[in-house]
């Protein structure tokens, strides 16, 4: 049963309420629960695994190796979003915004980077509260199910076996998959012509800005998880279709 609570002022004119579900926030517009879709995209970082640990140690190691000042993981955790590349831009001008290094500068960081995050790549990884489950809920419902990352292949595909959950994906879409990353919508269309249904088939959940630009732009309705990185950022003010605690509880509104 709904229990409106209260409403979003800033989006009163897209007619979109709050409401409350077992706890959950629903930014609700046209769309009508549980969301008849065919196919589930995920995010990984954030979403799907606490990856931050790994992706700090790299940061350090490499700053370590170009002698600079080493910097906490709650700093480096607001630089991850937008693939490995930024947040080595972003770590080595300590700012998130978009401020370049020097060109030679960056191509020996990134290589730095990517040695040593391999070598760490599944060395301190979580599974967030009820991400497995929530799979399992998905996967015997019959979606489709999907990890688009804009993480590089060579690292999303070990990363998602060392820890359990390539069986049940049926597409994985890494930054390299396609020419474009999220928040460009090219991974979304993508995943939507591998599984030959329409974006407006589809729901992504993922923790960041990024994931509702790319959601929104290709078409499909989008969740935001709350416990992500999101650039630093409180991912719970996004006027997603739905803010979820979890997997488990997006699974629910799902038909």
């Amino acid at each position: 049963m709904f229990c409106e609570i209260s409403a979003l002022s800033a989006f009163q004119d897209l007619f979109l309420n709050i409401f409350l579900i077992e706890g959950l926030q629903i930014f609700m517009s046209s769309l009508t629960f549980p969301l008849p879709v065919k196919a589930v995209l995920i995010d990984l970082d954030g979403t799907l695994l606490d990856t931050i640990h790994d992706l700090a140690e790299a940061a350090n190691r490499m700053l370590s190796a170009l002698d600079m000042p080493l910097l906490a993981v709650d700093k480096i955790k607001t630089f991850v979003g937008k693939g490995i590349p930024n947040l080595v831009k972003r770590t080595l001008t300590e700012s998130a915004n978009h401020v370049h290094p020097d060109n030679e500068l960056f191509e020996r960081a990134l290589h730095e980077y990517e040695r040593h995050y391999m070598s760490v790549l599944t060395r301190e990884v979580l599974h967030f509260p009820g991400v497995e489950d929530g799979l399992k809920m998905m996967h015997e419902a019959g979606f489709k199910l999907a990890c688009v990352t804009n993480k590089a292949e060579r690292f999303t595909l070990p990363l998602l076996q060392a820890n359990g959950l390539s069986e049940y994906f049926d597409l994985v879409v890494s930054g390299d998959t396609v020419e474009k990353k999220k928040p460009d919508p090219m991974p979304l269309l993508f995943a939507a012509e591998r599984f030959g249904i329409a974006p407006h088939e589809m729901v992504l959940i993922g923790d960041s800005v990024n994931d509702y630009q790319a959601a929104r732009a290709a078409g499909c309705a989008v969740f935001i998880v709350p416990y992500g990185y999101n650039e630093g950022e409180d991912a719970t003010k996004l006027p997603a279709d739905a803010i979820v605690a979890g997997l488990v509880e997006a699974a629910k509104l799902l038909d």
